[in-house]
Formats: C-alpha cells, sequence, structure tokens
C-alpha cells in the first residue's frame, strides 16, 4: 500500500502528441511521440502502441503522462516521459489513456 503523499509524489500531465515517427532501432515494434505539455514544454518518449495506432492517427491526441521520472535512453534515443495506457490481458498491447474532454495541456491529474 501506498499513502497519499507517495500519490502525490507522481506528476502526471495531460500533453497533445505533435509528432509521430517510427523507432526502428527500439527492442520491440515503438514509436517516438513528441509530445506539447504546454507551459512544461516539449517532451519525447518512446511507446510500444503500433499494433493498435497508427501514426497519423496519434497526431493532436491528446495523453497523459507521469513528467517527473528520470530521463531513460532506449537505444538512441531519450525518453523523457512516460505516456500511461492500459495494458490488455495478451500484456502486448496497450491502450492510450486520454482524457474525456479536450483540455489545457500541462494541466495536472489528481
Amino acid at each position: 500500500m501506498i499513502n497519499w503523499q507517495d500519490f502525490e509524489k507522481v506528476d502526471m500531465r495531460v500533453g497533445t502528441i505533435i509528432k509521430v515517427e517510427d523507432f526502428s532501432k527500439a527492442r520491440n515494434p515503438s514509436y517516438k511521440l513528441t509530445i506539447d505539455f504546454g507551459e512544461l514544454g516539449i517532451k519525447k518518449s518512446s511507446a510500444q502502441i503500433t499494433k493498435l495506432y497508427k501514426k497519423e492517427d496519434l497526431i493532436n491526441r491528446q495523453v497523459i503522462a507521469v513528467v517527473n521520472f528520470p530521463p531513460k535512453q532506449i537505444a538512441d534515443f531519450i525518453s523523457e516521459v512516460l505516456v500511461l495506457g492500459v495494458v490488455l490481458d495478451n500484456k502486448e498491447d496497450v491502450v492510450l489513456i486520454k482524457p474525456g474532454n479536450k483540455v489545457e495541456n500541462g494541466l495536472r491529474i489528481a
């Protein structure tokens, strides 16, 4: 179990995907995402979501991400945020979590 103070340490924010690229050097099929988090700036992430999402369908899509993990190097790419999703029963496919309504980029999830 965690307490409320533990939860408050996790900084989750809303951002809008503005660029999607194939990530051929990743071990598993992935995209490189460029995400606008408003006042927090533009951040990058790697996401293994190629089975359920086409690149063109991700542009302008809002997502929720943890923005206060340390950067992680994946092959030759630095992932700055962790985009959140639901892992399906097959343990391979991920459905992205998004706000129910369009909101301002950078707003905090509570």
